[in-house]
């Protein structure tokens, strides 16, 4: 029940990946409305030219993030039914590389913004850090981390009956 075709499995790891930027699409489109709203409000007309350079970057880099979480689904429009599907997987998995890369630069000159429109200079750069440094653990380093989760074979595909059967095994010691 483990087993799967090379094809099921580069099917599975597609959907998986689609799944993955469906919420990956969600985070940075609310962003990226927000960007667009941010210029027509009454307080930008009060903000630096500092600020300004930093709602650029963040507004670019959103659009950047959308731009390459959605060209997947692009991408597999023009290869649907042509057999691709692992140079689509492979695709799909480095632009969802750089959409995060682009959404961590979005979200981190959003921060700054925000927090610099608010705050002292310093200490808007003291949040940032800290916010950076939040998302880059999350996103990068604990998953790096955890890499080797569970004793199982990395080429190995379990059913959700098999990894919960191994699961109760480890949690009945």
């Amino acid at each position: 029940m483990g087993h799967e075709t090379e094809k099921q499995r580069w099917e599975r790891n597609f959907a998986d990946l689609l799944q993955e930027l469906r919420v990956a699409q969600t985070g940075v489109q609310i962003l990226f409305a927000f960007l667009l709203m941010l210029p027509v409000t009454a307080q930008f007309e009060q903000t630096t030219l500092v600020q300004r350079g930093m709602y650029l970057v963040a507004l670019l880099a959103a659009a950047f993030a959308t731009g390459a979480i959605i060209s997947p689904v692009a991408f597999h429009r023009m290869l649907f039914r042509r057999g691709r599907k692992p140079q689509l997987v492979r695709f799909a998995h480095r632009m969802a590389i750089v959409g995060l890369g682009c959404m961590l630069v979005a979200m981190a000159t959003s921060v700054l913004l925000i927090t610099d429109f608010l705050l002292p200079r310093p200490v808007a750069f003291g949040l940032t850090t800290v916010a950076v440094l939040w998302f880059l653990g999350l996103w990068g380093v604990l998953p790096l981390a955890r890499r080797s989760w569970g004793d199982n074979d990395p080429d190995e595909h379990l059913s959700a009956q098999e990894v919960s059967q191994r699961v109760n095994a480890k949690t009945d010691r």
